[in-house]
């Protein structure tokens, strides 16, 4: 995953407990190996998208600013479109799930500040990314993934539903977060990312609230 798409790094895949402990320093070795590989391609593809209009750009030369192979490229990846979206993907799991693995309150149901902040700091990526035509795809995977985490700190902050309801209101949030995302971006990214978060967990609360007392009526 690219710098310009997060600061975080997804960490080496840890061996399974039941393999022998002979194999596991090899396997180790092979995750790290396949994460700089996918790591080093990312950065390419982002440096390039700097420089061009993403139609623009080949495969070639992203195996040119990489200097990785091409048999290599397409182990991992089908063209430049599957590199970019799986960059995307590995993004948007980090950053979704970043309060659960950091034992954040859970009330807190999505790191809206931390989010914000890290695009104010890339906006001329975010910039390539419209530019690119690709921006609708980048946000439907991000509202995924958001709902995905939404919904389970729903239930780490003991919100109890249906399984279908609780998700489907995870999706909700999800959406309005993002809809709240579009009017801080056409706001010229000025208001302070903290502001912006506590409007979403003000909204978010307040609707989790009003339907707790629907339910309980």
């Amino acid at each position: 995953m690219s710098d310009n798409l997060a600061a975080l790094k997804p960490e080496p895949a840890k061996p399974q407990a039941e393999k022998p402990e002979s194999a596991r320093p090899e396997t180790t070795k092979t995750d790290r190996r396949i994460l700089r590989t996918r790591d080093t391609l990312g950065d390419a593809l982002v440096e390039l998208m700097h420089e061009k209009p993403f139609e623009n750009i080949t495969v070639q030369e992203i195996l040119d600013r990489a200097g990785v192979g091409r048999s290599t490229f397409y182990t991992h990846y089908r063209d430049k479109h599957d590199l970019f979206l799986s960059d995307v993907e590995d993004f948007f799991q980090l950053f979704s799930t970043a309060l659960t693995r950091n034992g954040a309150d859970p009330r807190r149901l999505a790191p809206v500040a931390e989010f914000l902040t890290h695009l104010s700091e890339v906006r001329d990526f975010y910039a390539a990314v419209v530019a690119s035509g690709k921006v609708n795809d980048v946000l439907a995977l991000g509202r995924g993934f958001f709902a995905r985490s939404i919904d389970e700190r729903l239930r780490l902050a003991g919100i109890h539903a249906e399984p279908t309801q609780l998700a489907a209101q995870a999706h909700a949030l999800a959406g309005s977060l993002f809809a709240l995302i579009d009017w801080w971006i056409d706001r010229g990214m000025k208001t302070d990312p903290k502001e912006v978060d506590a409007i979403f967990h003000r909204m978010a609360w307040s609707g989790i609230k009003a339907k707790a007392a629907v339910r309980g009526s």
